[in-house]
């Protein structure tokens, strides 16, 4: 797994158990499918940018 694929698998998901979100939860307020998160996680599939922007801007409002 690349440097990149690995930082934002692990960006994603210990961000998500910060928040004590599971991974249907996380799918659920993004507007994206459970299969997707968990490929994010395992460094199967990469965010597109939009997507990307979306995780840092849930990240940043839910932790205000």
């Amino acid at each position: 797994m690349s440097p990149e694929k690995m930082l934002t698998s692990d960006f994603i998901k210990s961000s998500r158990l910060q928040l004590k979100l599971t991974q249907e939860k996380l799918a659920e307020c993004l507007g994206v499918s459970f299969a997707t998160v968990n490929r994010w996680e395992n460094g199967q599939a990469q965010p597109s940018k939009l997507a990307k922007r979306q995780l840092n801007r849930f990240f940043l409002e839910i932790q205000q």
